[in-house]
Order: structure tokens, then sequence, then C-alpha cells
């Protein structure tokens, strides 16, 4: 009989592009027009017309006549998880629904799965991978690794067929948000999480296992640049904090405002950033990086979830810049500085700074009156 398939891709072993059901001869559309073929033994039925396969890192790839594949983005969300997931989840997707959340540039999606599961997808369009996804993916896995507050495992991040411009998905577990948040819950497992070691990751060891970004962990940053909301969030590693903080952080933020005022009163400031932490020592801790009290919750069983992050290596403090909006109780604090004590001499000044991040980035995404809050802060250290 003639195979299921007529593209598989593999790539260093692991399976990265998914084999596509091949279309009966009857199918209608581009798909049914113009069946793609692939050069090789036992790949794909010869009689099909199109341009001819190519060989590449031992692997077939599919080359076609059409700039994009005309699948359905979810189709070929559903494929990757057949071909690399779905005997470790219980069988392939079931069934398709509208996910919670979302945004003006990223759809949601629960996929249900034939075991009973459920799997949590976005969807871009005219977004590539690594502009959308790549930061997300990294972020939930560095906090998941840490082994502490409950944080979804992202599993594949990618293009869809016909490239970065055509947008991008991410695929990670689903978390059922459906109890109330226990804050003091929430403190303690946050708490952990920023006393834990950085996570190793095979990509950051050389050929002996020996860590190759930063001596011992010890630098602040971040694997890839990411974005805060929709501003971009540059991350290179760094091995002093106040360094990082000033220019990869207010710094940056600054310049985005176009601001002469601010960039006047900014200067000003941000020179007096080393006096302002002489009294704490920093160490590096992963930190969530955006969160407010939309990106946290409970799950079923009231364990407190983060997400949706903006994460890198950093001062703890500079988690709670958009406490704000956070509305963390006196038990959420308690409990985290029963595990982080609080380091008071300095404190309101730090928090106040950062605070200030979280504020022109504010001003710059929505402008208004965010702008008269970043002017009185950075008047108070002028």
């Amino acid at each position: 009989p003639a195979p299921p398939f007529f593209l598989l891709e593999e790539t260093h072993g692991d399976i990265t592009r998914m084999a596509f059901p091949r279309p009966p001869a009857s199918a209608g559309g581009a798909l049914g027009r113009r069946n793609p073929t692939v050069a090789g033994r036992g790949i794909g039925p010869p009689s099909t017309a199109g341009r001819p396969g190519r060989h590449r890192c031992g692997a077939y790839v599919l080359q076609s006549k059409e700039d994009s594949f005309p699948l359905d983005p979810l189709d070929e969300i559903k494929l990757w998880i057949d071909a690399n997931l779905a005997s470790k989840v219980g069988g392939g997707v079931a069934n398709v629904k509208r996910g919670p959340g979302g945004s003006g540039w990223a759809q949601t999606h629960v996929l249900e799965l034939k075991g009973g599961g459920r799997l949590f997808a976005k969807v871009a369009r005219g977004r590539g991978k690594d502009e959308m996804f790549r930061g997300e993916y990294e972020g939930l896995n560095a906090m998941n690794g840490t082994g502490t507050i409950s944080v979804p495992r992202a599993f594949h991040y990618d293009d869809l067929y016909g490239g970065s411009r055509k947008g991008s998905w991410i695929l990670m577990e689903f978390a059922d948000l459906s109890s109330r948040l226990d804050q003091a819950d929430l403190g303690l497992q946050l708490g952990l999480m920023h006393l834990a070691e950085p996570a190793p990751r095979e990509e950051d060891e050389d050929e002996d296992g020996r860590e190759t970004i930063g001596e011992g962990g010890d630098r602040f940053g971040f694997y890839v640049d990411n974005t805060i909301g929709a501003t971009p969030q540059p991350n290179a590693w760094t091995g002093d904090w106040v360094e990082f903080y000033r220019e990869r952080r207010l710094w940056h933020q600054l310049k985005l405002t176009q601001d002469t005022k601010l960039l006047r009163l900014g200067e000003t400031a941000l020179g007096r950033l080393d006096e302002i932490f002489s009294p704490v020592s920093v160490r590096p801790s992963i930190l969530h990086g955006d969160l407010w009290s939309g990106n946290m919750a409970a799950d079923g069983k009231g364990r407190p979830v983060i997400f949706d992050p903006a994460s890198y290596y950093g001062h703890h403090e500079a988690e709670f810049g958009m406490s704000w909006c956070a509305s963390f109780t006196e038990r959420f604090w308690g409990a985290y500085e029963d595990v982080v004590p609080r380091e008071s001499a300095g404190y309101a000044e730090r928090r106040e700074l950062y605070q200030l991040y979280h504020y022109l980035n504010h001003y710059n995404l929505f402008g208004g009156s965010y702008y008269y809050q970043c002017e009185n802060i950075l008047r108070r250290f002028n």
C-alpha cells in the first residue's frame, strides 16, 4: 500500500518537522493540485507534481512550488504532537477549543488529548518564532527548572510552514486556572524560586560539562533578549547588577521615550545608582520579570501558577517593580520574607527605582499620566 505520509524530516535524531498526511487524490485546493514530492526511497508518491526535494543533515526536506503549505496552524501543531509527544501524553489531539486570554498579536488554544490530558498553544500571525516565542520558551523553562512554584513547561516553538513572515507558535503544558490564589503560598513558592540556583541548560555547557555562561552562573541577564509587553527588553550578560540595571533597563527605557526632560533627569538619577545600591550585595535570581495580577493564578489543586514571563536573572527585589498592579497582601509579604528576608537599608529607594522601569515601559506603550509618575520619581533622585 502507498505510504501514509509524504514528508518526514529529522534533525540530529529528533523529529522537528512533522510527517504530513498524504491527501487523497480527490483533494481540492492547492494541496490537491500541487502535491510536493520528496527525493528518496520510500518517502512520498513518486508521481506527484512539484519541485523535487533536497537532502540536508540526514533529513528529507519538503520543497514546494507554493510559498506556504496550505495547512491550518493548528494542524501543524497537531502533527508535531503526533510525531514528538503523543506517546508521552497518551495520544494525539482529539479536540481543540479557543483558549483563555490572548492578545492583539497572539491567539490561544486548548488542545484536548485522546488520553484525557490537555495542552496549551499560542499562535501568532506575521511574527517569527524568535521574535515572538523564544523568550517565553526560555523563560518558562528556566523558572520551571527550579522545581519550586508551578510554571507551565514549554515543549516547543516554531515558525509556521512557509517561514517566519507567516507566523509562529508555541506549545506548553496546560494549567487549569480554576482555584482561588492563596497569597501566603504564592509568597513562599516565589521566595523559593528566587533562592534557587540557576537551572543548567545543555546548550550552556562545553564538551566536558563545564558551564560556559558566567563563572559559576554569577551573571545578570538572560540567554536571549525578550520583550516586556510589546517593548524590546535587552538581556546581554553583565557581571555587575548596577551596570545591568542602569544600561539594560532604565537607560534603555529612557532612550525610548525620546523626551528631553526625562533624559536629562535620568542622566543625573542613573549616576547615583552605585551609591543607592551600595548597602546590598546582589546575587542573580531567576525572575518572572512582569509579575502582575494578570500573570499569576492558582490551578485546580490550589497551587500558585505564574506565566507569560519576561524573564532574566537579576536582583530578587526587581521582581516587585509591578507590585502597584499585583495586589500583594500582608500574607504574601510575610511568607515571602520568611524565605527571603528584606534588606532594609536603602530598600525604599531601590523599590522606587524598580517601579520606575515599569512606569517608563507603560509610558512608552500607553503614554498619558505615566509620564508624571516617571518624572516625579526621577526628580527625587536629582
